[in-house]
Protein backbone atom coordinates (compact mmCIF):
# COMPACT_ATOMS: atom_id res chain seq x y z
CA UNK A 1 0.00 0.00 0.00
CA UNK A 2 1.47 3.60 -1.15
CA UNK A 3 2.52 6.21 1.61
CA UNK A 4 -0.69 8.56 0.03
CA UNK A 5 -3.20 5.17 -0.26
CA UNK A 6 -2.39 4.48 3.74
CA UNK A 7 -2.96 8.19 4.91
CA UNK A 8 -6.20 8.26 3.14
CA UNK A 9 -7.37 5.00 5.16
CA UNK A 10 -6.08 6.44 8.24
CA UNK A 11 -7.88 9.65 7.81
CA UNK A 12 -11.25 7.80 6.68
CA UNK A 13 -11.20 5.52 9.82
CA UNK A 14 -10.76 8.69 12.06
CA UNK A 15 -13.54 10.29 10.45
CA UNK A 16 -15.63 6.90 11.08
CA UNK A 17 -14.35 6.66 14.86
CA UNK A 18 -15.21 10.02 15.60
CA UNK A 19 -18.50 9.45 14.33
CA UNK A 20 -18.77 6.23 16.28
CA UNK A 21 -17.75 8.13 19.75
CA UNK A 22 -20.01 11.12 19.44
CA UNK A 23 -23.14 8.46 18.47
CA UNK A 24 -25.29 7.44 21.40
CA UNK A 25 -25.34 3.71 22.27
CA UNK A 26 -28.66 3.16 21.52
CA UNK A 27 -28.72 4.57 18.05
CA UNK A 28 -26.26 2.81 16.63
CA UNK A 29 -28.58 0.24 15.30
CA UNK A 30 -26.49 -2.61 17.07
CA UNK A 31 -28.85 -5.81 16.72
CA UNK A 32 -27.28 -9.63 17.07
CA UNK A 33 -28.39 -10.78 13.92
CA UNK A 34 -25.63 -10.85 11.61
CA UNK A 35 -23.10 -9.84 14.13
CA UNK A 36 -19.53 -11.65 13.84
CA UNK A 37 -19.77 -13.30 16.83
CA UNK A 38 -22.94 -15.14 16.09
CA UNK A 39 -20.98 -18.41 15.22
CA UNK A 40 -20.00 -18.52 18.63
CA UNK A 41 -23.54 -18.18 19.82
CA UNK A 42 -24.51 -21.29 17.92
CA UNK A 43 -21.27 -22.90 18.89
CA UNK A 44 -22.08 -22.67 22.76
CA UNK A 45 -25.81 -24.42 21.45
CA UNK A 46 -24.36 -27.44 19.91
CA UNK A 47 -21.86 -27.92 22.77
CA UNK A 48 -25.41 -27.97 25.23
CA UNK A 49 -27.35 -29.74 22.81
CA UNK A 50 -24.48 -32.22 22.09
CA UNK A 51 -24.97 -32.94 25.99
CA UNK A 52 -28.60 -33.34 26.14
CA UNK A 53 -29.75 -29.99 27.76
CA UNK A 54 -32.66 -29.03 25.98
CA UNK A 55 -32.60 -25.18 27.09
CA UNK A 56 -31.09 -23.16 24.81
CA UNK A 57 -30.88 -19.69 26.64
CA UNK A 58 -31.67 -16.32 24.95
CA UNK A 59 -29.05 -13.10 23.82
CA UNK A 60 -29.19 -9.75 24.19
CA UNK A 61 -26.39 -6.72 23.83
CA UNK A 62 -25.99 -5.19 26.95
CA UNK A 63 -23.34 -2.84 28.39
CA UNK A 64 -21.35 -6.12 30.06
CA UNK A 65 -21.08 -9.43 30.56
CA UNK A 66 -23.93 -11.00 32.71
CA UNK A 67 -26.94 -12.39 33.45
CA UNK A 68 -29.78 -10.49 35.31
CA UNK A 69 -30.67 -12.03 38.79
CA UNK A 70 -31.63 -15.17 38.57
CA UNK A 71 -32.94 -14.71 34.88
CA UNK A 72 -31.67 -17.08 32.10
CA UNK A 73 -30.65 -14.51 29.68
CA UNK A 74 -27.55 -14.07 28.93
CA UNK A 75 -25.85 -10.24 27.86
CA UNK A 76 -23.44 -9.55 25.87
CA UNK A 77 -20.98 -6.47 25.54
CA UNK A 78 -22.44 -4.18 22.89
CA UNK A 79 -18.89 -3.93 21.00
CA UNK A 80 -18.97 -7.57 19.94
CA UNK A 81 -22.01 -6.46 17.22
CA UNK A 82 -19.99 -4.20 15.39
CA UNK A 83 -16.35 -5.26 14.16
CA UNK A 84 -15.75 -1.17 13.97
CA UNK A 85 -16.58 -0.82 17.71
CA UNK A 86 -14.25 -4.30 18.71
CA UNK A 87 -11.61 -1.81 17.16
CA UNK A 88 -12.22 0.70 19.27
CA UNK A 89 -12.62 -1.57 22.63
CA UNK A 90 -9.61 -2.09 21.57
CA UNK A 91 -7.91 1.31 20.88
CA UNK A 92 -9.38 2.36 24.27
CA UNK A 93 -8.62 -0.82 26.63
CA UNK A 94 -5.35 -1.88 24.71
CA UNK A 95 -6.87 -5.35 25.35
CA UNK A 96 -7.38 -7.25 21.41
CA UNK A 97 -9.98 -10.46 22.33
CA UNK A 98 -10.88 -12.49 19.83
CA UNK A 99 -13.21 -15.45 18.95
CA UNK A 100 -11.69 -17.86 21.86
CA UNK A 101 -11.82 -14.90 24.92
CA UNK A 102 -15.09 -14.65 23.42
CA UNK A 103 -16.18 -18.54 24.01
CA UNK A 104 -14.31 -18.33 27.73
CA UNK A 105 -16.81 -15.49 28.43
CA UNK A 106 -19.57 -17.14 27.32
CA UNK A 107 -19.16 -20.42 28.20
CA UNK A 108 -19.27 -18.45 31.69
CA UNK A 109 -22.56 -17.11 31.42
CA UNK A 110 -23.92 -20.26 29.86
CA UNK A 111 -23.44 -21.69 33.48
CA UNK A 112 -25.20 -19.03 35.08
CA UNK A 113 -28.20 -19.32 32.62
CA UNK A 114 -28.44 -23.14 33.20
CA UNK A 115 -28.39 -22.65 37.44
CA UNK A 116 -31.00 -20.31 37.01
CA UNK A 117 -33.48 -22.23 33.87
CA UNK A 118 -33.20 -25.04 36.28
CA UNK A 119 -32.80 -23.58 39.89
CA UNK A 120 -30.27 -25.88 40.58
CA UNK A 121 -28.36 -23.57 43.92
CA UNK A 122 -31.88 -25.38 45.31
CA UNK A 123 -30.06 -28.50 45.32
CA UNK A 124 -28.96 -29.48 48.55
CA UNK A 125 -26.08 -31.06 47.04
CA UNK A 126 -25.21 -28.17 45.19
CA UNK A 127 -24.77 -25.86 48.67
CA UNK A 128 -23.16 -28.33 49.71
CA UNK A 129 -20.39 -28.34 46.99
CA UNK A 130 -20.49 -24.87 46.03
CA UNK A 131 -21.41 -22.88 49.05
CA UNK A 132 -24.91 -20.81 49.45
CA UNK A 133 -26.44 -19.42 46.64
CA UNK A 134 -27.74 -16.16 48.56
CA UNK A 135 -24.74 -15.25 50.54
CA UNK A 136 -23.60 -12.10 49.95
CA UNK A 137 -21.96 -10.99 46.51
CA UNK A 138 -18.79 -9.12 46.92
CA UNK A 139 -17.12 -7.09 44.28
CA UNK A 140 -13.94 -7.03 46.41
CA UNK A 141 -12.59 -10.19 47.72
CA UNK A 142 -9.62 -11.76 48.34
CA UNK A 143 -8.37 -14.74 46.49
CA UNK A 144 -5.87 -17.10 46.54
CA UNK A 145 -4.20 -17.86 43.57
CA UNK A 146 -2.65 -21.08 44.37
CA UNK A 147 -5.65 -22.86 45.89
CA UNK A 148 -6.54 -26.14 44.08
CA UNK A 149 -10.54 -26.38 45.31
CA UNK A 150 -11.37 -23.79 42.55
CA UNK A 151 -11.01 -24.36 38.46
CA UNK A 152 -9.43 -21.80 36.82
CA UNK A 153 -11.42 -21.02 33.31
CA UNK A 154 -11.42 -17.66 32.48
CA UNK A 155 -8.07 -16.56 32.31
CA UNK A 156 -5.44 -14.39 29.88
CA UNK A 157 -2.51 -14.69 32.48
CA UNK A 158 -3.85 -12.41 35.04
CA UNK A 159 -4.27 -13.08 38.58
CA UNK A 160 -7.63 -11.92 39.21
CA UNK A 161 -9.69 -13.20 36.37
CA UNK A 162 -7.97 -16.69 37.05
CA UNK A 163 -9.52 -16.76 40.50
CA UNK A 164 -12.93 -15.93 39.43
CA UNK A 165 -14.31 -18.94 40.80
CA UNK A 166 -13.40 -17.69 44.44
CA UNK A 167 -15.95 -14.84 44.37
CA UNK A 168 -19.24 -16.59 44.69
CA UNK A 169 -20.69 -19.60 45.07
CA UNK A 170 -22.64 -18.86 41.83
CA UNK A 171 -19.60 -18.10 39.95
CA UNK A 172 -17.75 -21.21 41.01
CA UNK A 173 -20.76 -22.94 39.79
CA UNK A 174 -20.74 -21.11 36.32
CA UNK A 175 -16.27 -21.44 35.96
CA UNK A 176 -17.08 -25.24 37.03
CA UNK A 177 -19.58 -25.35 34.64
CA UNK A 178 -17.71 -23.63 31.38
CA UNK A 179 -14.54 -26.09 32.47
CA UNK A 180 -16.55 -28.70 32.32
CA UNK A 181 -18.37 -27.79 28.96
CA UNK A 182 -15.51 -26.69 27.31
CA UNK A 183 -14.26 -29.50 24.27
CA UNK A 184 -10.69 -31.33 24.62
CA UNK A 185 -10.12 -29.32 27.59
CA UNK A 186 -9.07 -32.42 29.21
CA UNK A 187 -10.44 -31.59 32.77
CA UNK A 188 -10.23 -35.27 34.15
CA UNK A 189 -6.45 -35.48 33.70
CA UNK A 190 -5.78 -31.58 34.03
CA UNK A 191 -7.94 -32.16 37.60
CA UNK A 192 -7.11 -35.37 38.73
CA UNK A 193 -5.04 -34.69 41.39
CA UNK A 194 -7.66 -31.32 42.89
CA UNK A 195 -10.51 -31.12 45.36
CA UNK A 196 -11.59 -29.01 42.27
CA UNK A 197 -12.18 -32.52 41.10
CA UNK A 198 -15.36 -33.34 43.19
CA UNK A 199 -17.11 -30.45 41.49
CA UNK A 200 -16.53 -31.35 38.32
CA UNK A 201 -17.90 -34.62 39.20
CA UNK A 202 -20.90 -33.54 40.78
CA UNK A 203 -21.53 -30.82 37.45
CA UNK A 204 -21.50 -34.20 35.11
CA UNK A 205 -23.45 -35.99 37.01
CA UNK A 206 -25.63 -32.71 37.00
CA UNK A 207 -26.56 -32.30 33.89
CA UNK A 208 -26.53 -36.17 33.50
CA UNK A 209 -30.14 -35.65 35.60
CA UNK A 210 -30.96 -32.58 33.42
CA UNK A 211 -30.77 -34.80 29.64
CA UNK A 212 -33.60 -33.69 28.08
CA UNK A 213 -35.59 -31.92 30.75
CA UNK A 214 -37.53 -28.44 30.18
CA UNK A 215 -36.55 -25.65 32.26
CA UNK A 216 -38.32 -24.35 34.68
CA UNK A 217 -37.73 -20.64 33.64
CA UNK A 218 -36.52 -18.79 30.25
CA UNK A 219 -36.91 -15.32 30.90
CA UNK A 220 -37.32 -12.48 32.83
CA UNK A 221 -36.14 -8.49 33.30
CA UNK A 222 -33.27 -7.80 31.64
CA UNK A 223 -30.63 -5.28 32.65
CA UNK A 224 -29.07 -2.23 30.82
CA UNK A 225 -30.09 -3.42 27.36
CA UNK A 226 -28.73 -1.66 24.70
CA UNK A 227 -31.54 0.28 23.50
CA UNK A 228 -31.47 1.74 27.30
CA UNK A 229 -27.68 2.78 26.63
CA UNK A 230 -28.59 6.82 25.87
CA UNK A 231 -24.73 7.70 26.56
CA UNK A 232 -22.18 8.68 23.82
CA UNK A 233 -19.82 5.71 22.94
CA UNK A 234 -17.30 8.16 24.11
CA UNK A 235 -18.77 8.62 27.51
CA UNK A 236 -18.83 5.30 28.12
CA UNK A 237 -14.98 5.10 28.00
CA UNK A 238 -15.08 8.40 30.02
CA UNK A 239 -17.07 6.94 32.88
CA UNK A 240 -14.44 3.69 32.86
CA UNK A 241 -12.08 6.13 33.55
CA UNK A 242 -14.15 8.29 35.94
CA UNK A 243 -14.32 5.21 37.90
CA UNK A 244 -10.45 4.89 38.11
CA UNK A 245 -10.49 8.56 38.42
CA UNK A 246 -12.67 8.88 41.86
CA UNK A 247 -10.74 6.22 43.52
CA UNK A 248 -7.13 8.10 42.53
CA UNK A 249 -7.12 10.54 45.00
CA UNK A 250 -4.72 11.48 47.76
CA UNK A 251 -3.26 7.98 47.84
CA UNK A 252 0.22 8.22 45.99
CA UNK A 253 2.46 11.13 48.07
CA UNK A 254 3.99 8.60 50.47
CA UNK A 255 4.68 6.29 48.46
CA UNK A 256 6.27 8.00 45.77
CA UNK A 257 8.67 9.22 48.42
CA UNK A 258 9.81 5.59 49.33
CA UNK A 259 10.46 5.07 45.75
CA UNK A 260 12.55 8.28 45.06
CA UNK A 261 13.85 9.27 48.08
CA UNK A 262 15.24 12.59 48.88
CA UNK A 263 18.61 13.05 46.90
CA UNK A 264 21.76 15.32 48.40
CA UNK A 265 22.39 17.90 45.87
CA UNK A 266 25.28 17.29 44.30
CA UNK A 267 23.91 13.99 43.35
CA UNK A 268 24.00 13.05 39.27
CA UNK A 269 19.90 12.88 38.68
CA UNK A 270 17.08 13.41 37.03
CA UNK A 271 13.69 14.58 37.66
CA UNK A 272 11.55 11.97 38.94
CA UNK A 273 8.28 12.77 36.42
CA UNK A 274 10.49 12.99 33.26
CA UNK A 275 11.99 9.37 34.13
CA UNK A 276 8.43 7.99 34.55
CA UNK A 277 7.07 9.74 31.74
CA UNK A 278 10.47 8.65 29.37
CA UNK A 279 9.28 4.58 30.54
CA UNK A 280 5.51 5.11 30.60
CA UNK A 281 4.68 2.95 27.73
CA UNK A 282 7.09 0.03 28.75
CA UNK A 283 5.50 0.12 32.66
CA UNK A 284 2.03 0.38 31.21
CA UNK A 285 2.90 -2.61 29.18
CA UNK A 286 4.41 -4.71 31.12
CA UNK A 287 1.91 -3.97 34.44
CA UNK A 288 -1.36 -4.45 32.38
CA UNK A 289 -0.10 -7.87 31.57
CA UNK A 290 0.31 -8.91 35.39
CA UNK A 291 -2.73 -6.64 37.00
CA UNK A 292 -6.56 -7.35 36.18
CA UNK A 293 -6.29 -3.08 35.20
CA UNK A 294 -6.67 -1.95 31.92
CA UNK A 295 -4.31 -0.15 29.66
CA UNK A 296 -5.97 3.47 30.00
CA UNK A 297 -6.53 2.98 33.59
CA UNK A 298 -2.61 2.19 34.74
CA UNK A 299 -1.55 5.03 32.19
CA UNK A 300 -4.00 6.97 34.33
CA UNK A 301 -2.18 6.09 37.33
CA UNK A 302 1.21 6.47 36.05
CA UNK A 303 0.06 10.35 34.91
CA UNK A 304 -0.86 11.01 38.42
CA UNK A 305 2.96 9.45 40.01
CA UNK A 306 4.56 11.75 37.31
CA UNK A 307 2.62 14.93 38.59
CA UNK A 308 2.63 14.23 42.30
CA UNK A 309 6.52 13.65 41.21
CA UNK A 310 6.76 17.26 40.07
CA UNK A 311 4.76 18.91 42.31
CA UNK A 312 7.26 17.50 45.45
CA UNK A 313 10.09 17.87 43.21
CA UNK A 314 11.36 14.08 43.27
CA UNK A 315 14.26 12.99 41.90
CA UNK A 316 15.98 9.62 40.99
CA UNK A 317 20.00 9.14 40.34
CA UNK A 318 20.67 8.39 36.45
CA UNK A 319 22.84 5.67 37.51
CA UNK A 320 19.76 3.58 39.01
CA UNK A 321 17.40 4.03 36.61
CA UNK A 322 16.84 0.25 36.33
CA UNK A 323 16.36 -0.37 39.93
CA UNK A 324 13.56 2.46 39.78
CA UNK A 325 11.94 1.16 37.47
CA UNK A 326 11.71 -2.13 38.66
CA UNK A 327 10.61 -0.67 42.20
CA UNK A 328 7.35 1.46 39.97
CA UNK A 329 6.41 -1.11 38.26
CA UNK A 330 5.95 -3.78 41.62
CA UNK A 331 4.49 -0.13 43.71
CA UNK A 332 2.43 0.20 40.49
CA UNK A 333 0.83 -3.67 40.23
CA UNK A 334 0.62 -4.17 43.75
CA UNK A 335 -1.37 -0.91 43.64
CA UNK A 336 -3.79 -2.66 40.34
CA UNK A 337 -3.89 -5.53 42.31
CA UNK A 338 -5.49 -3.75 45.55
CA UNK A 339 -7.77 -1.51 42.95
CA UNK A 340 -9.05 -4.60 41.84
CA UNK A 341 -9.94 -6.45 44.70
CA UNK A 342 -11.15 -3.81 46.98
CA UNK A 343 -12.11 -0.78 45.28
CA UNK A 344 -9.09 1.37 46.55
CA UNK A 345 -5.76 1.80 47.47
CA UNK A 346 -5.14 0.82 50.84
CA UNK A 347 -1.42 -0.41 50.29
CA UNK A 348 0.50 -0.17 54.24
CA UNK A 349 3.71 1.01 53.46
Amino acid sequence: MSAARLRSVINAWETVRYELLNTRICDLGLRLQGAPIVPCLRQLEAECKAHGIVFQPRFYLSDSWGCPDEVPIIGIPFYWADKRLMRIEEEQTGEAENSSDFMQYLRHEGGHAINYAYRLWEDPEWTQTFGRFHQAYRDAFDPNPFSRHFVRHIAHGRLHRTTYAQKHPDEDFAETFAVWLTPRSGWRRRYQNWPAMKKLLYVERLMRRLRHKQPLRTSGPLVAPVTSLTMTLADHYGQRAERFRTNAQGFVDDKLRLVFPELRAATASMPAQVFLRRRRHTLVKRISHWSDMEAEEIEMLLIKLEDRARTLGLRTKTSEETERLVDVASLVTAMAVQFNNTGGFTLTT
